[in-house]
């Protein structure tokens, strides 16, 4: 064979050795990421040479990182003044750690409201944006077009027409059967403006200049810069018709007013202006902040791929510390990063009341059987698990000695913990961290506890294809 045919497979090698090198070298990886994806790469090549090049980095290309920092440089400077109230003692570290990731200061929260189920939820969204007098602001990773995602679109379609400035994001994979439905066409014809986020000719992902499968999952909504909602719930029935198997999902939704308010409104703009172009400063220039009031220490913040390397597991570790009684905690999908489970485990094994409550079926078929392959860890620790039988579990709820709360949209997950862009809120407040608790002992009312004897009662089989299945959750 002449010099021109070994030529590709010098090329393969080529490109072949530089992933294997790459995926030794890349900084912002654990050391078990690491690995797993050199023993993917040693044994199985070629398969391990494509996967890398899909999905072994949260890549974004150079130019949208360097405009994402300008637009976030760009916004802040419209954040919200410090908060008059400092928050205790043992929970300032957890804000702390969230004041660093988001990069504004503490602020308060008044007024807050735990909407009792879905349909409660979306009939106080609805009526707030017809209430609306200058803006709304929506963001959601799934938006359907069943009864309520309908409803929100109608709503939509009236402030719009009545001369309200809306301004809608849904994510294009998310969202995509309502992208392509007569309501988005009404919604734009009515004068709101939209946006696709993150939008990717699937095969080509490059072109984009980011990863094909990272997603918007955050769900947000700000009305008139002075109401604010963050949770899990997406905009869609408790029914989910595209999963009704699992069905029904049941989240958690929260309104909220006061300063807070502007930086949920911040979170939501950043990821707006990089996606439109709009000049989101300019617009808030015309709307200064709320004036800081007594209320209830609050953050608002949003996290993803441009973020510091673990600032998801940093914040869900720094609340997990400060807990000195009890916590509870509610994830659909569980798939910790080792310094995650660590905090989890610690907390436990220092004599901390700690229950987790995972759905009984879930829609993930493979962080499923992860999470249960956890659950020996978990009991040796000390912790109570718990499956909800009620239908899927979908919300994201975290709440220390009946004070500090943390909600939003992230899991704990890889995909949350440093792949998708996600939003939460940590709050100390009693009232409500009383209500999210109320939601929490009404799904303990719906779930079995596994005894220590049911955590290890798993076949011999099972235990080795979901354990293996564990080494494999950090290649993606």
């Amino acid at each position: 064979m002449d010099h021109l045919g070994w030529a590709p497979w010098l090329i393969l090698v080529a490109v072949y050795t530089a992933v294997v090198v790459r995926a030794v070298l890349l900084e912002r990886r654990e050391p078990y990421a690491r690995a797993a994806w050199l023993l993917l790469l040693v044994a199985l090549p070629t398969i391990g040479t494509i996967l890398y090049l899909l999905f072994g980095e949260p890549w974004v290309s150079p130019r949208l990182r360097r405009r994402t920092r300008l637009v976030h440089r760009a916004l802040v400077e419209h954040a919200p003044p410090p908060a008059p109230d400092p928050p205790s003692a043992v929970a300032r570290n957890a804000f702390r750690t969230c004041e660093t990731a988001s990069g504004w200061p503490l602020s308060t929260a008044t007024a807050p409201w735990v909407a009792p189920d879905a349909d409660s939820a979306i009939d106080r969204v609805v009526a707030d944006i017809d209430a609306a007098r200058s803006s709304v602001h929506l963001s959601f990773y799934i938006w359907l077009t069943d009864h309520n995602g309908s409803r929100v679109a109608d709503a939509i379609c009236r402030a719009a027409q009545r001369g309200v400035t809306c301004r809608i994001v849904a994510d294009a994979i998310g969202s995509r059967s309502l992208i392509r439905s007569p309501q988005w066409a009404a919604m734009r014809a009515a004068g709101a403006r939209l946006c696709a986020s993150l939008t990717v000719p699937w095969g080509i992902g490059f072109l984009a200049g980011h990863r094909t499968d990272l997603r918007n999952h955050r769900k947000i909504a700000v009305i008139d810069g002075r109401i604010g909602w963050c949770g899990s719930q997406n905009c869609a029935d408790a029914a989910f018709l595209p999963k009704r198997r699992f069905a029904p999902w049941v989240d958690i939704l929260f309104r909220f007013e006061g300063p807070v308010v502007r930086q949920a409104e911040l979170i939501f703009a950043s990821a707006w202006m990089v996606e439109t172009g709009e000049d989101m400063p300019a617009v808030f220039a015309d709307q200064p902040p709320l004036t800081p009031r007594h209320g209830y220490p609050a953050i608002a913040v949003g996290t993803g791929p441009l973020s510091p390397a673990s600032t998801m597991t940093n914040i869900f570790a720094a609340v997990l510390a400060a807990a000195e009684h009890h916590v509870v905690i509610t994830t659909p999908y569980f798939a910790p990063d080792p310094p995650l489970l660590d905090a989890i485990v610690a907390a436990a094994r220092r004599g901390v009341d700690l229950s987790i409550i995972f759905p009984n079926r879930n829609d993930s078929f493979i962080t499923g059987a992860i999470s249960r392959a956890y659950y020996p860890v978990l009991a040796r620790a000390g912790a109570r698990i718990f499956e909800f039988r009620g239908g899927l579990l979908h919300a994201k709820t975290l709440v220390v000695d009946g004070a500090l709360m943390l909600v939003g949209s992230a899991n704990m997950d890889r995909r949350s913990l440093d792949l998708n862009f996600e939003n939460n809120m940590l709050i100390q407040s009693p009232e409500l961290a009383e209500a999210v608790s109320a939601h929490q002992r009404r799904w303990l009312a719906d779930a079995i506890e596994i005894s220590p004897g049911g955590v290890t009662a798993r076949s011999l089989p099972r235990r080795f294809f979901d354990n293996l299945l564990t080494m494999a959750a950090p290649l993606f």
